[in-house]
């Protein structure tokens, strides 16, 4: 993993750093992996704009992406790492035994030619998935189920990764990359390695025009607006706009609106920082 920063030939690439790439190995997609994915610029199936600040980009293909690993018992091997631009980390082609292709979310050291297997016997390395009541403890993990056979849900983006802190009965205890450490059903799968592309937090962008490449249209400060657009506009001058909160007035920045009555606190152990 590198990153690159460019000469200032231009003004927007004055500042700006862009990912080295290293890992990756082939820039020609599995075609049988490929699905459409239809742009909906924010909008609902009524035409109703539901999400401001959405629209335009390049047009992208969908990978299929097996998050389940449900495939078990059955060496796999990695045909090549590969960019994927719906998700923030790179993925990884794997060919079975019998011939089947899979996409799965690379891990952190993955190398072309590398076996990995999923299931209760394989080896805990990294690329392979387990349930977690065979993972030693202190192992870094990734793309973790919050129920059996769900799929992974938690720690896929770039270089995130969690820590297995401790097993409990049916229960173990994992820290999350947000700093909540809960308990999970031993029964559920991870996957050894902390996710790649871990450099990805150091690029920067440069111009605003590559935001609009990646789908996401300007916003608008609500400092900036008018009263009747914002709680925080209006004023004489530039008035700091008082305490930070959304456009519908709930507080920014620290106030709490997860539910106390919520089914799933009793498996927080500690809530994330602040």
């Amino acid at each position: 993993m590198s990153v690159r920063k460019l000469k200032p030939i231009t003004p927007g690439q004055r500042f700006r750093v862009v990912n080295g790439f290293d890992a990756i190995t082939t820039d020609k997609p599995e075609k049988s992996l490929l699905a459409p994915l239809k742009k909906t610029g924010g909008r609902n199936s009524q035409g109703k704009m539901t999400m401001r600040h959405r629209g335009g980009g390049h047009k992208r293909r969908y990978r299929i992406v097996d998050f389940k690993r449900d495939k078990q018992d059955m060496d796999a091997t990695v045909v090549s790492i590969q960019y994927d631009p719906n998700r923030t980390a790179f993925i990884a082609l794997v060919e079975y035994k019998d011939g089947e292709k899979r996409y799965v979310v690379a891990q952190n050291g993955l190398q072309v030619g590398q076996k990995i297997s999923s299931g209760s016997k394989a080896a805990p390395e990294i690329g392979n998935a387990l349930p977690l009541s065979e993972i030693p403890l202190g192992t870094i993990i990734s793309c973790i189920e919050l129920r059996p056979g769900q799929g992974a849900v938690m720690a896929r983006s770039a270089g995130t990764f969690a820590q297995l802190m401790a097993k409990d009965g049916k229960f173990v205890t994992i820290k999350l990359p947000s700093g909540e450490t809960r308990m999970i059903l031993a029964t559920c799968l991870a996957t050894v390695g902390a996710v790649s592309n871990s450099d990805h937090q150091l690029l920067v962008s440069g111009k605003a025009g590559r935001s609009r490449w990646l789908g996401r249209r300007p916003r608008t400060r609500p400092v900036a607006m008018n009263p009747v657009d914002h709680p925080m506009g209006g004023g004489e001058g530039r008035a700091s706009g008082g305490h930070p909160r959304s456009r519908n007035g709930i507080p920014a920045k620290g106030y709490r609106t997860r539910s106390r009555t919520k089914d799933s606190n009793r498996y927080i152990i500690e809530r994330r920082k602040k």
